[in-house]
Order: C-alpha cells, then sequence, then structure tokens
C-alpha cells in the first residue's frame, strides 16, 4: 500500500512539473499564453492532492497546515488560468504578464511545497 501511495506521490509533482513545464516553454517562446497543457498539469495536480489527502494507509499521519496551504495555491492558480484562458478566447490577445509571471510562481511555489515541507 506504501508503494501506491509514493506512486500517488510522484504523479502528484509529475502534475505541477507539467504545469511549471509548459509556463516554461511559454516563457522562453515569448508567447505569454496560458495552454490546455497547464489546464491538465493542473488537474492532475488536484486529482493526486485529493487522492493523497486521503488517510490511507491506516496509521498515517496528514499534515493538515500543508494540504490547506496547497489546497488555496491550487484554487488561485486554476482561477488564474481560467482567467488567462477567457481573456485568451474573447480578445486573442497574450494574457497580462503579471498573471503569467504569478502562474508561474505559484506553479513552482507548489511543487516547491511538495518536496521540501
Amino acid at each position: 500500500m506504501e508503494v501506491l501511495r509514493d506512486v500517488v506521490v510522484l504523479l502528484h509533482i509529475v502534475g505541477f512539473a507539467v504545469t511549471f513545464g509548459a509556463w516554461v516553454a511559454e516563457a522562453a517562446a515569448g508567447r505569454f499564453r496560458t495552454t490546455r497543457v497547464m489546464d491538465y498539469g493542473l488537474l492532475v495536480s488536484l486529482l493526486t492532492g485529493l487522492a493523497l489527502a486521503a488517510p490511507w494507509p491506516a496509521g498515517i499521519e496528514l499534515n493538515y497546515p500543508k494540504i490547506g496551504i496547497k489546497l488555496v495555491i491550487l484554487l488561485i492558480l486554476g482561477g488564474l488560468l481560467g482567467m488567462g484562458s477567457a481573456r485568451q478566447r474573447r480578445t486573442g490577445d497574450p494574457v497580462p504578464r503579471p498573471l503569467f509571471f504569478a502562474v508561474g510562481a505559484l506553479a513552482f511555489a507548489a511543487a516547491a511545497i511538495a518536496v521540501l515541507w
């Protein structure tokens, strides 16, 4: 059962890596757009994070402050990606740079919290 939990942890980190990697690719290309890949990485992070928030296997202690902080970051990140996607569809222009850089900072922060805390 611990191996399964470790696999879910790995997938959780991969979800944030996909989000951050897609962000880096867009920043390096100078496009400053949000992409569906960022959305999919966020979805993987959400689903695996919810699975990790369940107390399995029995006897495991959960770090509730970490779970709460990561959930808040995930919700803000989802909101920013949603706003960016809506703005891109409506105007066809790239997202504003502060919003774009906030997406990258939050994706990196969520991955850092997952690994370091």
